[in-house]
């Protein structure tokens, strides 16, 4: 049926990561990394051999010393922050927890979203017998909060270039976000119709802006990757 979502069992039996083509730094110093993470590789290594290659890795192939701070989604792709060593994973990490780190993604959902820009406060929970998926739950979900912003709507195409600002930092936050709003992300596999998960090659959501303080010497960093879509 058009409206089917494929059964989550699959959805990594064919991972197949991307070339190394190296590594996309766009800040490095002794305390901490910022790397540019592309779509389809893991954050950090998955169950069994086959899933052990992942942005973790194969940062950790040139700086052994670097430590994971955060998570992008396996389709996502963006800036994403690595501590070296434990002291500055552990002040990194702090930053992110006391939502101290600013972010912002960019997206194209379908459809033309007819407001300008708005929130959704809707809360989130694991949906355990479909895991990874997550749901919206009012009674048991954790508070979840997006801020979104129209860039641009093609008419056209029937669908709408954002702006999201994940207050908050649910797994999945965005996605699920999107697609309560009425607005999946195009080529998303978990959450999107079969029409809106084919409409694109990859998810079409990127970790565009990070802004946050060195965990050192306090001076802010404000970094942006171009959105490859």
């Amino acid at each position: 049926m058009t409206g089917e979502l494929p059964p989550v069992e699959h959805q990594l039996a064919d991972y197949t990561p991307p070339p190394d083509a190296g590594l996309a730094l766009f800040y490095a110093d002794e305390r901490m990394l910022v790397v540019d993470k592309p779509s389809g590789l893991l954050s950090v290594p998955g169950r069994g051999e086959r899933m052990q290659d992942c942005l973790a890795s194969r940062v950790q192939a040139v700086y052994p010393d670097a430590l994971i701070v955060h998570r992008l989604d396996l389709p996502t792709s963006g800036l994403l922050v690595m501590g070296r060593g434990l002291d500055a994973q552990r002040r990194l990490s702090q930053l992110f927890e006391s939502r101290q780190v600013h972010k912002r993604y960019e997206a194209l959902v379908s459809g033309l979203i007819v407001d300008d820009a708005g929130e959704v406060d809707l809360p989130l929970i694991t949906d355990w017998p479909n895991r990874p998926r997550q749901m919206v739950d009012h009674e048991h979900g954790k508070r979840a909060l997006t801020r979104w912003r129209v860039l641009a709507r093609d008419v056209a195409q029937g669908r709408t270039r954002v702006s999201l600002e994940p207050v908050t930092g649910r797994s999945h936050q965005l996605r699920v976000h999107m697609m309560a709003l009425g607005h999946p992300i195009l080529g998303d596999t978990l959450y999107a119709c079969e029409r809106d998960r084919d409409a694109a090659p990859r998810l079409l959501l990127h970790a565009a802006d990070l802004t946050l303080l060195h965990p050192d010497h306090g001076g802010t960093l404000a970094l942006h990757s171009a959105v490859p879509f």
